[in-house]
């Protein structure tokens, strides 16, 4: 099966309150991908920003959260595990050393989730970098 990038509707992400969906559907972003395509343009990105009111380090952070869930093996499930562990973009992601990127996302898990059973395994963060990689190909 080749591998191929997803969209999500932006309501998956992370974060994001209702109203703040609402927001972004009133602007025409229904999806992580439409979201993902203003974000290219930085004067766009800026635009939608000044139109909805907010402040743009929001549709940054919500752009970030969208660049790692487009990965089938994050998504939205793990989007906002990897951005405050310190990945910001799949570009990040695939230069990324599997375990130390492992070390790191079981020790925040750990620490907000209060467990670690519920932590992503290695295996699935070398999945991650593995995508990132492809995607960046």
């Amino acid at each position: 099966m080749p591998f191929k990038l997803q969209s999500s509707p932006l309501k998956a992400l992370p974060g994001l309150a209702d109203d703040q969906v609402a927001q972004l559907q009133q602007a025409g972003l229904q999806t992580t991908a439409d979201l993902l395509k203003v974000a290219r343009s930085p004067g766009q990105l800026q635009q939608v920003a000044q139109q909805l009111n907010l402040p743009l380090r929001y549709l940054q952070k919500w752009t970030a959260l969208a660049d790692l869930a487009q990965l089938p093996s994050v998504g939205d499930q793990y989007c906002g595990l990897l951005l405050h562990s310190g990945v910001a973009s799949v570009t990040q992601l695939a230069t990324l050393a599997p375990g130390r990127l492992h070390s790191q996302v079981r020790k925040l898990h750990t620490m907000t989730m209060r467990r670690s059973d519920l932590c992503p395994t290695p295996d699935q963060v070398v999945q991650w970098v593995r995508e990132a990689k492809l995607a960046k190909a």
